[in-house]
């Protein structure tokens, strides 16, 4: 039953952060500790495997799964922001509080806004993690 409960946490947080079916998710970050079903969650709910990587075309939205002593973030935001459509969205996902691996909240503005993004959401993606929904400002494009 735990794991029924935490899969239907999962869906929920999948579609608050705007996943949505027929995306192309690209995944930066995976490692052992991510949480399944929160994967599995976006999988189904875009109705295709999260791309890795090393993924060449374009994407609707990426997962970047992030832990503090993982390196630069605003690298690696940037490199998120490669492949990414007009439009697409950034999901930053950071161990909670008191967790191994935690990330300040002064970090990750900071990363953010030297990456050129901004916060347009967050919510309790799992029971381990922290989902962060990042945008680039709209631009007036004449």
């Amino acid at each position: 039953m735990i794991a029924t409960a935490e899969a239907a946490a999962a869906n929920g947080s999948v579609a608050k952060l705007g996943f949505a079916a027929g995306q192309v998710v690209q995944e930066f970050g995976y490692d052992e500790d991510v949480d399944d079903d929160f994967r599995l969650a976006i999988e189904e709910l875009c109705g295709s495997e999260l791309e890795e990587e090393d993924y060449g075309d374009v994407a609707d939205a990426v997962v970047l799964w992030w832990r503090e002593d993982d390196g630069d973030l605003i690298d690696a935001l940037v490199d998120g922001l490669t492949n990414l459509a007009e439009g697409g969205f950034i999901v930053l996902l950071t161990p909670k509080a008191g967790r191994n691996g935690h990330v300040d909240a002064s970090d990750i503005q900071e990363a953010t806004l030297t990456a050129g993004l901004h916060s347009s959401g967050s919510t309790n993606a799992a029971r381990e993690w922290n989902g962060s929904r990042l945008v680039a400002p709209k631009t007036d494009r004449r």
